[in-house]
């Protein structure tokens, strides 16, 4: 029998338990499993008793991740409310970056999320679930809308999943509007951020097979996440901010979902 592994760690043999009931999973795929998602290194950096922002400088820190910042001193401190709308080149380590970083640099902060960083468990108190499906999904609009009109900066990801490779360029999907029209009704500038990384040749290889030669709408590439955050390691990083964009900015010349195309420009331009 494999040792037990406590609650909130990483445990693929109760996973699979879970998920395969009566069912006998081999366990050469189990072991496999366990090495492709580094479950032992995964485990160490997650029980070491920190949490929230804190859990953040210390997993990049151990990771030897170094992160070089641009326009700190484009965003002012003076008690405005921000929506930072980032692209997602990475799936893990570029949300833990930003989490420390709003965090140390503006004060409290929520990050709107729905990938591989909601089972990092230790960042939870600065998440908001926003993954659609299962239980949760009814209560999404309120989860929502209680993050924005709370007294919170937030970070979002509008792609909603880690970039890939489109057109040659890796690249977020196209955003959706949320962060426009609720960061507008809730008098919230938006802050553009660009997050410079990206993940192994292998993962857009794996999602161009999956998504585009297989025709799969599951999600396939967010199961390859764990491995590119271990991959991260002794990485350097940049993150670069833009000005904050007011509220009042985004009016009826275009459509909410054309004004998210258009902070995704500005984005990708910084």
């Amino acid at each position: 029998m494999p040792e037990a592994i406590p609650d909130g760690l990483l445990d693929l043999d109760r996973i699979v338990a879970t998920k395969f009931k009566g069912k006998k999973v081999p366990g050469f795929v189990v072991r496999f499993m366990k090495r492709f998602v580094h479950q032992d290194w995964m485990n160490n950096i997650l029980s070491r008793g920190y949490q929230g922002a804190d859990f953040c400088d210390d997993t990049l820190s151990r990771m030897g991740v170094t992160i070089e910042v641009e326009g700190l001193e484009n965003v002012p401190k003076n008690g405005t409310l921000y929506t930072f709308a980032s692209n997602h080149p990475l799936g893990g380590v570029d949300g833990l970056a930003l989490c420390s970083l709003i965090t140390r640099n503006f004060g409290p902060m929520r990050m709107l999320v729905n990938d591989f960083l909601l089972y990092i468990k230790p960042i939870a108190p600065l998440c908001v679930p926003i993954n659609k499906v299962g239980g949760q999904a009814r209560d999404l609009p309120r989860m929502i809308d209680e993050a924005f009109a709370s007294e919170n900066h937030l970070l979002m990801f509008p792609a909603g999943v880690a970039s890939r490779k489109i057109d040659g360029k890796v690249q977020d999907f196209p955003w959706t509007k949320t962060f426009i029209t609720k960061s507008v009704s809730n008098g919230r500038s938006i802050v553009p951020v660009h997050f410079v990384g990206r993940n192994s040749a292998r993962f857009y290889r794996a999602d161009w097979l999956f998504r585009k030669t297989l025709k799969l709408k599951f999600n396939i590439p967010m199961l390859f996440l764990p491995d590119e955050f271990y991959r991260a390691q002794n990485k350097t990083f940049k993150i670069i901010l833009g000005k904050p964009i007011p509220p009042e900015t985004f009016d009826k010349s275009r459509t909410a979902l054309q004004w998210a195309a258009w902070v995704r420009e500005q984005v990708y331009q910084l």
